[in-house]
């Protein structure tokens, strides 16, 4: 029996705050399927983006708080700028894909010309 890291459950030391089910393995295929090559950056994304729903109430978690905290999180490496480098189908959608994570609402409404 593995034993458990995260309150949520999560066993992986370096993804203590993954979602229930959620594999790293399961989240590279989904990577590699969206013609992304998972690279470090890309796993310190999902981590970032684990670690923020787990301490937020996901119903309300607001689009432009989660934006400014992942502004701030990656500012030295270029902010939002950088993470559309990583995710260009938007990284806080695709982020969230790879977290297992459903994106806060706003985040692709296609009537804005979001990125998909």
């Amino acid at each position: 029996m593995t034993d458990s890291i995260g309150s949520n459950g999560a066993t992986n030391p370096d993804f203590p705050y993954a979602p229930t089910g959620w594999t790293r393995d399961s989240a590279a295929n989904s990577a590699r399927d969206a013609g992304l090559i998972p690279l470090a950056d890309h796993w310190a994304m999902v981590s970032a983006l684990q670690e923020f729903f787990s301490r937020h109430d996901a119903p309300s978690i607001n689009s432009r708080e989660l934006h400014d905290a992942l502004e701030e999180k990656f500012h030295s490496r270029g902010g939002m700028k950088y993470l559309y480098s990583l995710f260009p189908g938007g990284p806080i959608t695709q982020g969230c894909k790879l977290a297992g994570i459903e994106p806060p609402a706003g985040c692709s409404d296609t009537g804005f010309g979001s990125v998909q």
